[in-house]
């Protein structure tokens, strides 16, 4: 696997990888995270993606030169998520496509971010994530070595924010 720094012409890619996310998520009935409808057919949705990359640094995992998942990195959450109290790293977007289920390209990514966190001296990395359904996405970050920090809403939807230090090691 080849971790690669993205860009705007990565856009395309990445709405195919979170249809592919929307899709997993109806066949299984767990509508509550995104809907039912396709990211790249949603009024909005693929101008925020195409925000998120224009924003922040993004990163893109290829499996044999195809792009396999995205991550964007940001110095700050966006508004549904108070800053912490310190420097801090934030994943904005984290995906796979469904086709490379089970390859680690997930933990592949955050590994990155770790990296990248380190490399810029920052101790702590930040994530949300949706906290509904059977609670799954927070267990797969706790998984990660992410711990629970706070929770918060957007209207109905219950999100999770998670934190890990990478310099020191510590809890959050």
């Amino acid at each position: 696997m080849q971790i690669r720094r993205g860009g705007p012409d990565d856009v395309p890619a990445m709405l195919g990888m979170l249809d592919s996310a929307v899709e997993w998520l109806v066949a299984r009935g767990r509508t509550g995270q995104w809907g039912t409808e396709p990211w790249s057919t949603r009024e909005g949705l693929p101008e925020r993606v195409a925000g998120y990359v224009r924003d922040g640094e993004t990163w893109i995992a290829e499996l044999d030169g195809v792009p396999a998942g995205a991550m964007v990195l940001l110095p700050a959450p966006r508004a549904h998520v108070r800053p912490a109290d310190e420097p801090e790293v934030y994943v904005q977007l984290l995906v796979a496509h469904r086709r490379f289920e089970g390859r680690g390209v997930g933990a592949a990514l955050l590994r990155h971010a770790v990296g990248e966190a380190r490399r810029k001296g920052v101790d702590l990395l930040r994530v949300d994530c949706y906290a509904g359904g059977d609670g799954a996405l927070v267990a797969y970050y706790t998984g990660q070595g992410f711990a629970p920090v706070e929770t918060f809403a957007v209207g109905e939807w219950q999100g999770q924010v998670l934190g890990r230090r990478v310099l020191t090691g510590g809890q959050v």
